[in-house]
């Protein structure tokens, strides 16, 4: 049997966080909106379809396409996804799943068919028009926060708002977390002055250095991020981008972080339970 879209333990975490509906006109109301929890099951279908929103199959039941591209939009401004995410970090930083001894940083560019806000001639694929997918994650994988740009964009400019774009972690007792221990990259984010920021930060750079030999075995810390950005590159709306608008390609990354923490939580908690036994 397949998995569903959206289980039941994940919809009511993110119920909570959805704004209350407007209220209905007493005379004349008009339609009657499409439940929260179906209009979400047809974001989800369109995330990992890669269908255009207007194909979403009415048998489906939630609605029309673009009620859920609405619903996306308005959700992303109203701060949705990013407060799921930061409950689903809090969760797995209280099953202590988030290592914060260290972090990497990456980037992987994406095709942007027709172009669009933030993309650019990629310089890897024929100057076509591509945007980059920015991404930092923990020691073991879990994405902490994303960012995107055109493709031509330096990878070394995004280190800064990478970082800073990592929220605060709750989940244990005492101030809530946003700094790891060490932060490993690539050659591509090799830079003094960002070293030097990093340091103030408490941060310690592992950052490869150009013109130097490979084999500095700093790869058997930073294949995690690798391996998530191929998770984050699964649904086919984010490994192709069909999106003109950029807060739309952003809502939909932002809704992909919290589906790969909520994998890797549903994991850990299975585990628990299979020793528990």
């Amino acid at each position: 049997m397949a998995k569903p879209l959206l289980p039941d333990e994940l919809w009511n975490r993110i119920e909570p966080l959805l704004p209350p509906p407007k209220l209905r006109r007493f005379r004349y109301p008009g339609r009657k909106p499409i439940d929260n929890r179906k209009a979400l099951i047809g974001i989800l279908f369109v995330l990992k379809t890669g269908i255009h929103w207007e194909d979403l199959p009415q048998e489906m039941g939630c609605g029309s396409g673009m009620t859920c591209w609405r619903r996306l939009r308005d959700w992303h401004e109203a701060g949705v996804w990013k407060a799921l995410h930061e409950l689903l970090l809090a969760e797995l930083n209280a099953a202590d799943q988030i290592d914060w001894s260290r972090a990497a940083v990456d980037s992987s560019s994406v095709r942007a068919l027709g172009g669009g806000e933030e993309t650019g001639p990629n310089p890897t694929d024929r100057s076509k028009p591509g945007s980059k997918h920015h991404l930092i994650t923990d020691g073991g994988g879990i994405p902490l926060a994303t960012t995107l740009t055109g493709a031509n964009a330096a990878d070394i400019g995004q280190l800064k708002p990478l970082v800073d774009a990592i929220p605060p972690v709750r989940g244990k007792p005492g101030h809530p977390r946003s700094r790891p221990a060490r932060l490993y990259a690539d050659r591509a984010y090799d830079s003094e002055p960002h070293r030097n920021w990093l340091r103030a930060r408490g941060i310690d750079p592992q950052l490869a250095r150009r013109r130097t030999s490979h084999g500095s075995g700093l790869g058997r810390y930073r294949w995690v991020v690798e391996r998530t950005i191929s998770w984050f590159h699964r649904p086919r709306k984010l490994r192709l981008r069909t999106e003109w608008r950029a807060n739309i390609h952003e809502a939909l990354m932002s809704l992909c972080c919290s589906l790969i923490c909520w994998s890797v939580l549903t994991s850990s908690l299975r585990a628990c339970k299979t020793i528990t036994r």
